[in-house]
């Protein structure tokens, strides 16, 4: 097996947080048993997806406010929150007042972009509005100013008994280089490395240049970097699926390998007209995906990564791959669980 250029940095996951309508606490908390353990087996951070009008996490920042209560050391993202569900004057006093709680380990990843079903929700979400919205970099721009402690008003001061202050408050130190854009394009990955982000790349890529995913990963890796002040040393993170069976049971491992064939058709080519690339699923011991990553041309050019938990499956599950993944995987990949983990 070849070795990597340097062994992985960083190693987080990332999960969804189903539940059912019926008794949705279970599924929160099921969500934050998944990131507790997380942080017992020594990973560095653990991701939350958004989903609005599903039966999955509505609200992730909400939810690793609770989560910072029940951890100490891991890091908390979400990846990614659609900005064109969000006012970003609110947004940044939420993430500002969940990053103070957690004591500086939040990492908001976010993206832009008309709401999903734009059509259908315009009227909820944007009444008087919905024509004049802009979902463009700007919305990102707005935030990130917030965040990073430039002016929301001209106004400041005592008003009577009461104490007004010009920017979004509480102000977190350090929030805002942890603010991560998550992109799929060319565009995207230059416009995060200009205005100094961290960048996630996901399992999902606009064919652009080449119509081989880890190529197209690979040279939007390169493009944000380039235009990044950091250079070479700006923050990038890999999110795959990637599903280890080294202690999974026969009846898992047939389930396991049943998900990633159901899915395997939409990566042989892009797909719809935004010709967008989906990476496969890696299952198998953790020797075989390990060897895997290792020929991915894009994995060679990080040290972190977010690997997705699959969708739908149980709790036990998530328990049996993320143990194998911390204990088996990672150090495969060269990483170390941390020092202060247990």
């Amino acid at each position: 097996m070849p070795l990597p250029s340097q062994p992985l940095r960083k190693l987080g996951f990332l999960t969804i947080g189903l539940f059912d309508e019926a008794d949705p606490r279970k599924g929160h908390e099921s969500t934050l048993e998944i990131i507790q353990l997380g942080e017992r087996l020594g990973f560095d951070s653990a991701w939350l997806r958004h989903r609005h009008l599903q039966y999955g996490i509505s609200s992730p920042v909400a939810v690793l406010a609770a989560a910072s209560q029940r951890t100490t050391r891991i890091e908390l993202g979400t990846a990614v929150i659609p900005l064109g569900w969000e006012n970003p004057l609110r947004l940044a006093e939420d993430l500002a007042t969940v990053d103070i709680l957690s004591g500086g380990r939040l990492n908001p990843g976010i993206s832009v972009g008309p709401p999903m079903h734009y059509d259908q929700v315009k009227q909820a979400l944007y009444p008087d509005t919905a024509d004049a919205e802009d979902f463009g970099y700007d919305r990102v721009a707005r935030l990130l100013d917030f965040v990073r402690g430039k002016p929301a008003t001209d106004f400041s001061g005592v008003e009577g008994f009461e104490v007004f202050s010009d920017r979004v408050q509480p102000h977190a130190p350090g929030l805002g280089r942890r603010l991560w854009y998550g992109g799929g394009s060319l565009r995207s990955a230059q416009w995060a490395g200009e205005h100094a982000m961290n960048f996630l790349t996901s399992s999902v890529v606009k064919a652009e240049e080449s119509e081989d995913f880890a190529e197209v990963q690979l040279s939007h890796v390169r493009a944000f970097r380039a235009h990044h002040p950091d250079g070479d040393r700006a923050r990038v993170s890999q999110g795959l699926v990637v599903i280890p069976t080294d202690s999974a049971s026969p009846e898992q491992r047939a389930k396991y390998e049943a998900y990633a064939e159901k899915r395997l058709p939409r990566t042989a080519t892009p797909q719809g007209p935004a010709r967008l690339m989906f990476a496969p699923d890696l299952v198998g011991t953790s020797a075989e995906i390990a060897e895997r990553l290792y020929a991915h041309a894009a994995f060679r050019e990080i040290d972190e990564v977010a690997f997705a938990l699959p969708f739908t499956f149980e709790h036990d599950d998530y328990v049996q791959i993320l143990t194998d993944i911390a204990t088996r995987l990672g150090p495969a990949l060269g990483w170390q669980a941390s020092a202060q983990h247990g």
